[in-house]
């Protein structure tokens, strides 16, 4: 491995954050095996996971003279063997790393491995660089149940897989709402009804309100029939999704959202 300059105390601190984060970080456990592994020593092991390793890895580059230990550190805990049957928490760890990494010009590869990139001096153009789609979408102020349903295929830039789970969480959440079992217009047609709706967006009172409540069946069932199907029935090769179409596409699922949040049921009983 290239000698690498030593890292300063607060990237160093802020990468072991990512690294030891209380809920989605590294175990005590883990992070003495890597130690271990990378041969470092443990200088302070009764302490906090994060300080534990900003300490060990301190004492190396004080030694050395080097960041390289870091950079080894990385490698071997994002070995995406350790991941297979937790994809979404490699993910996590690595978008953070990224964001991290880009201050002093690295990041980390969709196998783990650490690699020279250009140097970011922004915190917008961190989180840009780590993840395009997801920091235009957070930009925007999207409603936070579009990542709760795609947050793995936005961290891989997967356009046309995030826009199909995205609006198969439409679905799902008007089935929670709603206590229906159904999919599709079908689904829409029941819990929308204007005669006996089971959910609505307003008082239904006036003609504009059942206008309203028409309106927004029809932008339901659209968004179904025209995206939804397609990308479901669809292979990816066929049936392409740019950047600016997945943001369009987004824009109305936040509108639907927003929507579904305001939600009366069984308005009529």
């Amino acid at each position: 491995m290239e000698r690498i300059r030593p890292f300063n105390a607060q990237k160093l601190e802020a990468a072991c954050r990512v690294i030891a984060d209380t809920e989605r970080g590294l175990t005590g456990s883990e992070i003495g095996y890597l130690l271990q592994e990378c041969k470092l020593t443990d200088v302070s092991s009764d302490m906090t996971k994060w300080k534990r390793l900003f300490n060990a890895l301190v004492e190396a580059q004080s030694k050395y003279n080097v960041g390289n230990h870091l950079i080894m550190f990385i490698n071997r805990a994002l070995d995406p063997v350790n991941y297979a049957r937790n994809k979404d928490k490699f993910d996590w760890r690595r978008n953070e790393l990224n964001v991290v990494l880009s201050f002093s010009g690295y990041s980390v590869r969709e196998d783990g491995r650490v690699i020279h990139t250009k140097k970011e001096t922004t915190l917008k153009g961190a989180r840009a660089r780590a993840g395009v789609l997801r920091s235009k979408l957070e930009d925007r102020g999207s409603h936070s149940e579009i990542f709760k349903y795609c947050k793995a295929e936005l961290l891989e830039e997967n356009y046309f897989h995030a826009v199909l789970e995205s609006i198969k969480g439409i679905a799902n959440r008007i089935r929670e709402l709603s206590g229906l079992t159904s999919d599709g217009a079908e689904l829409v047609n029941k819990a929308f009804s204007v005669k006996a709706p089971i959910l609505a967006i307003n008082s239904l009172l006036t003609e504009t309100e059942l206008s309203e409540q028409k309106g927004f069946s029809n932008i339901l069932i659209g968004i179904f029939g025209a995206i939804r199907n397609p990308t479901a029935h669809a292979p990816k090769i066929t049936w392409p999704i740019s950047e600016q179409d997945a943001l369009d596409i987004f824009s109305t699922i936040s509108f639907i959202h927003r929507k579904l949040d305001i939600t009366i049921k069984d308005i009529g009983s």
